[in-house]
């Protein structure tokens, strides 16, 4: 049986930087706080929406403190990946430390590594901390693909809580929750939470959250309630928005919103371009009335 505080809607934070490009604590702080009033389970902390890989060491622990003490009782999984192993290490044993519920890593890159590698390099990091562990499973980005049979690995052992799922192939998010129901799936992409829902997903992370979790928190109830024309009918807003992002750059739109309403957020770390004045003015007309017309 699914522990309940793994299941719902996790924003995937991003990082606010102030002005001499420093994490600004104070509006990360505000950030937690607004997404817990709009009702989200728990948050995805350091991920890749959080820029990790542009990051220091350091600077994953100072958020993962950061969020630590905001959250209150929020459900807290840190992505602590790396391909510098001990650093990933030592990220998931600070985790443990703070008292986060899980740990989280993308599967590593680059170097086109074998199942064998892969396996290894998630068992480890499964060992070192104590927390379970939550396989994220990105092959857009990583590049590292995975079938049913290689999930089950890690699916079948009980150091795993699941899969971060950031994929559109639902037949085998559906075959892996099929034949392990009792571990956690996510959806991880925004514009398909429906999609994921309705093939099993016990919850989802993501990006847009941010800023807009009350409609992904609200598309999930009604589909449990099962109100899907309803639930469409948010999921198609939310893509409304999603579809703008995507013209500007998800990333440094995401923020851009943010500042629009009201947050000190900055914008992305180098090599990320800020976005230019009339995608800003594109986000003022098309995106923030849907926003701050809410109920």
């Amino acid at each position: 049986m699914i522990n309940e505080k793994y299941k719902g809607i996790f924003t995937a934070l991003l990082t606010p930087f102030d002005k001499r490009g420093k994490i600004n604590a104070r509006e990360l702080e505000r950030l937690v706080k607004f997404n817990t009033e709009m009702g989200v389970r728990g948050f995805y902390v350091g991920g890749s929406t959080a820029e990790a890989f542009l990051l220091s060491k350091d600077e994953r622990k100072e958020i993962m403190d950061v969020v630590r003490g905001a959250a209150g009782e929020s459900t807290l999984i840190a992505h602590i990946g790396s391909l510098n192993e001990g650093e990933a290490v030592e990220l998931a044993r600070h985790a443990a430390e703070l008292g986060f519920d899980a740990i989280s890593s993308v599967t590593p890159f680059y170097y086109k590594f074998t199942f064998p590698e892969v396996r290894g390099y998630y068992e480890r990091l499964a060992d070192s901390s104590g927390l379970p562990m939550l396989v994220y499973y990105f092959p857009a980005f990583s590049g590292v693909t995975m079938g049913v049979k290689e999930m089950s690995a890690f699916l079948s052992d009980k150091r795993f809580l699941g899969i971060k799922y950031t994929s559109g192939d639902f037949f085998t998010l559906e075959r892996c929750k099929a034949a392990f129901p009792d571990k956690v799936i996510y959806n991880g992409f925004d514009e398909m939470l429906l999609s994921g829902l309705s093939m099993g997903a016990d919850g989802a992370i993501g990006s847009t959250y941010n800023f807009m979790a009350d409609k992904f928190v609200k598309i999930r109830k009604l589909f449990l309630e099962g109100k899907t024309d309803e639930a469409r009918k948010i999921q198609n807003e939310a893509n409304s928005i999603i579809s703008i992002l995507c013209k500007i750059g998800v990333m440094q739109a995401e923020k851009e919103v943010l500042c629009q309403l009201g947050f000190d957020f900055g914008a992305c770390r180098h090599p990320f371009l800020p976005p230019k004045d009339e995608e800003r003015e594109l986000i003022a007309k098309e995106i923030i009335p849907r926003l701050t017309a809410r109920p």
